[in-house]
């Protein structure tokens, strides 16, 4: 997954910064009010109830989007993608861990352990001696 971001224009949601649409932005949202409601963990069958009810349009929450605030909605959100798009990059950037012995989803904080060493790593080519670059000259 490609995170990208305007310093000047950051938004203060974590959410609006990882995912591309509103949809998946909700969907991450819930997914995470979820989690927190039961102790900041899901079982892989509450997992698969949870993505069922997105899929069949059964899932009933209060969202903070604008025009919604304080309202039940209803939300609706294919399974498949729902995997696809919102848990496993979840997983892979360390927000969310996956414990193969226990069978459960945990949220984590690996996510800002991985975002230190993405800013290590440029301090690093910042700070990089202009000798030490090697272009290597393609001739045709």
């Amino acid at each position: 997954m490609v995170i990208l971001f305007d310093q000047f224009h950051l938004p203060e949601d974590i959410f609006e910064v990882v995912f591309a649409t509103t949809q998946q932005k909700i969907v991450a949202k819930v997914l995470i009010k979820t989690m927190k409601e039961k102790n900041n963990e899901l079982n892989k069958t509450e997992m698969s109830f949870f993505a069922t009810k997105l899929h069949e349009g059964q899932f009933l929450t209060e969202i903070d989007e604008p025009g919604y605030e304080g309202k039940k909605v209803k939300l609706s959100y294919n399974k498949r993608q729902f995997y696809d798009r919102i848990l496993t990059p979840m997983k892979s950037m360390g927000m969310i861990d996956y414990d193969l012995y226990k069978k459960t989803y945990r949220l984590s904080d690996a996510f800002n352990k991985e975002m230190i060493k993405v800013g290590l790593l440029w301090l690093r080519e910042f700070k990089r001696p202009v000798s030490e670059f090697r272009i290597k000259e393609v001739r045709t």
